[in-house]
């Protein structure tokens, strides 16, 4: 069957070295694990890894990665140390801070990775819509990044279940039986003879479905087999099966009964503590598994497993109210306190009758040791529950804060509302409320990095004024955070508002540098950009002077980042966005990791270092990837901007404009509107760069990005002949510079005059601009200075001085990739009467992939594959089979050879 071969097809890549990954996908019963059976069958020389989803209402984290990992947890020593500590943290092996779970994603990854290199891995993971959200998240994590490791990785998941983090994997729907299949197999299940009418009905219903030809049979008597009395029901096959399943548990002893209850309540197959359950209420398990129809729902050996997980929520639904509760209860008395304190906890939580105040308080430590793990989502699902146990009113709305939170964190929007609701509702306490509307606020920021955050973190930042500054403050930011990404769509109050109600805060005794951070950004926005350039300097040095920044300084470091680029400061950029790459790579944070790496790719690109800040571009592509991240993001059309490559940009500026818009998301929108006026300079389009540039300098109120519009909209507006809105905006551009006062600043203010002043002062002025701009990092801009220089040169008939000037631009523009730009300088050059010869690279004469390049580079900065792999998220076997394919293309046999072959960025590293 074609279903077999493709697994066939797995196991015949993973002996030849490849790894692959696939999602079997069917209806309940179809047939899923029956292949999972054929699979280990065909793959009898490769070592195999098993888990199993199981429905229920607990959220233990990494439960199922766990039971997939427990035969390899002998080997987590041969890990990096990073990754070895993440993983027994998340397994509650160690105590140790939380680890980001992204992280242990990679550790998982290199743990697979190292038992492969020793014999082949076939992964079966059963029943995964039901998979743990932290254990689902991680695998669908490595099975995104397997390549080259000898790993076949098969999840087995309903057609209804939730695609979630599996989307995008291969997948494989199990089909029906044939027609003349299912009617053999429904003859071997009914030997004797039936009424056609009955035959025909069965095989309609079951509708090739395996599971179904063998148990809808069971539900009929011997009269309708034969008689055909059989009455008509729309019902879904699957409730119908387990009516089925439910009709026989209902017909067995009541000591069995019992049994199988305890076992559907247990989610693990523990079966050991399914003995100890039976024996404390005087069950004899080996007499009441050994009657007949027991034995065809359930086996009971080292571990406990139902015949299908039909039959487990057929058993648990059969079961009263009462006889749950009662199974629940004997399993928590059963349990080893010591040892499984959450599961006891749970358990006696779902035998409650009523709230409870001391089971409520187990649930709530059983949440804190799941937060030491970083299990976010146990987290969670505990507090919940202990919600609804508590009796306090006042302490049910605190815990329904708590949790509400923990929902948040998780990703559970709609659950965190609920539980809002609840905090909301408890006795007036202004604390609680002030952090309720904080929480909804960041939900809304969370959900949708628009407009409809701003106004609600304002207000909860007001509420938290009379009871806790400092998270006043913090909330503040936050509310400033939110405003710049909505920027000038805003439809509420935008940045000024904000930042004017964040100033009339009152201002703590012991300021911190967070705190001096707001005092910035509001004197900024209140009196002006000249008025706060010192107070900003003072706050970026202070940042700079942290070594070790503390949590509340880490989290506000991304801002900083900001005011340096609002300053014109590219050294404090670089420095602060490199050690904030450095620390969030360090920590495995990898959901601040892609803010992080666009800052830095930032820096890249103004420095020319084009192919650098493409690889970070691509590491962030990665990260959002495995972290399952949709939002949008403007990196890749600056680079295409300034890379000048017209198609591309525009399709990236036409997808951004019209998600960017409806969202409220308006400093993607300025983002746009400045790379588009880089574009078109390029292009020599300079009425519509004039536009562009027109549209993102008029949110000046914006930081950063507005205020880099104003030289863009000088050049443009020069060579549209629109002197007089060159020359207003040059003024803006002259006073923003003086107040910066660095040397990136000043040179872009006299590249821009230049290009305005009469020819006595002209060429000093670009002189001034090429020395200046000589002494930053921003070698894009120098090279413009020399362009705009050496086009003034020509028009005023200096051809020899004119050719060395665009020389110098051509090469420096060619070099860093800045096409659009250096198609620009050569048609000048030829103006001017020299003949253009283009070099030949060695990069012109291969296709590395990107990621092959991105790998080579890191390579030829001397990194390990181990180190390559952990930067980039594969497996440090998947590095080597990328670098072979290199030194092939390159024709190179050492890495040492990488960097030569290369083409070359200034100073480039992908740091």
């Amino acid at each position: 069957m074609d279903e077999c071969q493709a697994l066939d097809n797995l196991v015949a890549g993973a002996r030849a070295g490849r790894s692959a990954s696939l999602v079997l996908r069917g209806a309940a019963g179809i047939g899923k694990t029956e292949l999972l059976k054929h699979l280990v069958r065909s793959s009898s020389d490769f070592r195999v890894l098993r888990a199993s989803g199981v429905e229920s209402e607990m959220e233990l984290s990494y439960a199922g990665l766990h039971q997939l990992c427990v035969p390899l947890l002998t080997d987590l020593d041969r890990l990096p140390e990073p990754q070895a500590k993440a993983l027994a943290t998340a397994f509650g092996m160690r105590a140790g801070p939380a680890p980001d779970q992204f992280f242990v994603a990679l550790a998982a990854l290199s743990l697979l990775a190292e038992a492969a290199s020793n014999r082949p891995l076939v992964c079966l993971i059963d029943d995964a819509q039901w998979l743990d959200q932290a254990s689902a998240l991680t695998l669908g994590f490595v099975a995104r990044r397997l390549l080259a490791e000898s790993v076949v990785l098969v999840f087995a998941g309903r057609d209804s279940g939730p695609a979630g983090v599996l989307t995008g994997l291969p997948e494989l729907h199990v089909k029906r039986l044939s027609d003349h299949d299912a009617r053999s197999l429904l003859d071997s299940v009914i030997p004797g003879p039936f009424h056609p009418r009955v035959h025909d009905r069965l095989l309609a219903e079951a509708d090739g479905n395996p599971l179904a030809l063998l148990e809808l049979p069971r539900s009929l008597t011997v009269a309708e087999l034969t008689g055909g009395l059989v009455g008509a029901e729309a019902r879904p096959l699957p409730i119908k099966l387990e009516e089925g399943f439910q009709r026989r548990i209902e017909s067995l002893p009541a000591d069995a009964r019992l049994v199988l209850s305890i076992a559907a309540a247990e989610p693990f197959g523990d079966a050991t503590l399914l003995r100890r359950a039976a024996e404390r209420i005087g069950i004899d398990i080996e007499a009441a598994m050994d009657h007949a129809d027991v034995s065809g729902l359930i086996t009971l050996g080292t571990q406990v497993r139902f015949r299908h997980p039909l039959v487990r929520s057929a058993v648990y639904r059969a079961a009263s109210a009462s006889d749950r509760r009662a199974a629940h209860r004997v399993l928590a008395e059963s349990i080893d306190p010591d040892a499984y304190l959450d599961l006891r906890a749970w358990h006696s939580a779902q035998a409650a009758t009523g709230p409870d105040e001391g089971v409520a308080s187990e649930l709530q430590r059983s949440a804190e040791r799941a937060q030491a793990r970083g299990s976010i989502a146990s987290v969670a699902a505990f507090l919940e529950r202990a919600t609804a146990l508590t009796p306090d009113p006042a302490e049910r709305a605190r815990r329904a804060l708590d949790a509400a939170q923990a929902k948040l964190q998780s990703g559970e929007f709609d659950t965190a509302a609920d539980l809002l609701a609840i905090a909301e509702s408890g006795p007036p306490d202004e604390v609680r409320l002030a952090l309720a509307h904080r929480l909804r606020a960041q939900i809304a920021f969370v959900q949708n990095r628009g407009d409809e955050a701003p106004p609600l973190l304002l207000a909860a930042a007001r509420r938290l004024e009379q009871t806790d500054l400092a998270l006043a403050r913090d909330t503040y930011l936050e509310a400033v955070l939110a405003a710049v990404f909505a920027g000038p769509l805003a439809r509420g109050p935008g940045i000024r508002e904000v930042i004017a109600a964040a100033r009339s805060a009152p201002r703590p005794e012991a300021p911190e540098l967070p705190d001096d951070l707001l005092q910035a950004l509001a004197v900024s926005m209140a009196d002006g950009y000249p008025a706060a350039a010192d107070i900003k300097k003072r706050v970026l040095q202070a940042f700079r002077d942290e070594d070790a920044p503390d949590q509340r300084s880490l989290r506000w470091l991304w801002l900083a980042e900001v005011v340096a680029s609002d300053l014109w400061d590219d050294h404090s950029w670089q420095l602060l966005a490199t050690r904030h790459v450095s620390i969030t790579r360090n920590a495995g944070a990898l959901t601040e990791l892609p803010h992080a790496l666009d800052s830095r790719s930032f820096v890249h690109i103004m420095a020319g270092e084009l192919a650098a800040g493409a690889a970070l571009i691509g590491e962030v592509d990665m990260v959002s990837e495995a972290i399952g991240s949709q939002t949008a993001r403007v990196q890749p059309l600056v680079l295409a901007s300034f890379r000048g490559r017209e198609r591309e940009a525009r399709s990236l500026i036409d997808t951004m404009m019209s998600e960017a818009v409806p969202r409220g998301q308006g400093a993607a929108v300025v983002v746009t509107h400045w790379a588009r006026a880089v574009l078109c300079n390029g292009l020599a389009l300079y009425e519509e760069a004039m536009a562009a540039a027109g549209e993102a300098a008029a949110s000046q109120e914006q930081f950063g990005v507005a205020r880099w519009a104003l030289p863009e909209l000088v050049e443009a507006a020069v060579y549209s002949n629109a002197r007089d809105l060159a020359s207003d905006t040059l003024e803006q551009l002259s006073q923003v510079a003086r107040a910066s006062g660095t040397e990136w600043a000043l040179g872009l203010e006299a590249r821009s005059r230049a290009l305005l002043s009469p020819d006595a002062q002209a060429e000093q002025l670009y002189l001034e601009a090429i020395e200046r701009l000589g002494r930053t990092l921003a070698r894009v801009d120098l090279a413009r200075a020399h362009l705009t220089y050496g086009e003034w040169l020509r028009r005023e008939g200096r051809r020899t001085d004119a050719r060395a000037q665009l020389t110098t631009a051509h090469e420096m523009l060619t070099q860093f990739g800045l096409e659009a730009f250096a198609r620009r300088a050569e048609r000048e050059l030829r103006a001017a009467g020299a003949t253009v010869r283009h070099k030949r690279t060695i990069a012109s004469k291969v296709a590395l992939t990107t990621q092959e390049e991105q790998i080579a580079r890191l390579a030829g900065e001397g990194l390990t594959n181990p180190e390559i792999g952990a930067r980039l998220f594969l497996s440090p076997h998947t590095v080597e089979w990328h670098l072979r394919k290199v030194f092939q293309k390159l024709g190179i046999s050492s890495r040492r050879e990488i960097s030569a072959k290369l083409p070359h960025d200034s100073s480039a590293t992908t740091a």
